[in-house]
């Protein structure tokens, strides 16, 4: 199992994720067909040459979801019970077909489940990067973790 369990968390704890995912726009046509959303801002090549960014922006839940999966590897697989919420959820750059994202985790706080005694919840702050060193995502997750089994 690669995650890691409650006990092995600690605060302020950074994880600079290895693995790094070029996304494209096949991707984003399909999560978006998949998700149910026509947004054209997402979908249509010709109306996005007419807006500012001339070209089909990424999906931003396909981001952050991909900037949460690429975390997983290090920090939570097979060890997570559940996500109990994300907040603070920003998107500072857009991300486009071809960028490569790239996900920093840090720990930011630990809590003992008071209803589940073999679980706990951590606070991660998950961040994407591009390939320029650019913030596209920023989010901070809760999710309940398993402990080491007795």
């Amino acid at each position: 199992m690669a995650g890691l369990w409650f006990e092995q968390f600690s605060v302020g704890q950074v994880f600079a994720h290895e693995v790094r995912k070029t996304v494209l726009d096949y991707e984003n046509s399909l999560f978006s067909s998949l998700t149910y959303n026509p947004a054209q801002v997402h979908i249509d090549h010709a109306y996005c040459s007419t807006t500012e960014f001339g070209k089909p922006l990424m999906n931003s839940i396909f981001t952050l979801g991909l900037v949460i999966g690429l975390s997983v590897q290090d920090t939570t697989l097979g060890t997570t019970v559940a996500n109990l919420g994300m907040t603070e959820t920003t998107f500072p750059q857009p991300v486009f077909s071809g960028d490569t994202i790239r996900a920093e985790t840090r720990v930011l706080a630990l809590r003992e489940s008071r209803s589940r005694p073999d679980q706990g919840i951590v606070t991660f702050e998950h961040i994407g990067l591009n390939q320029r060193d650019e913030v596209v995502c920023r989010t901070l997750r809760n999710a309940l973790m398993l402990k080491v089994p007795a």
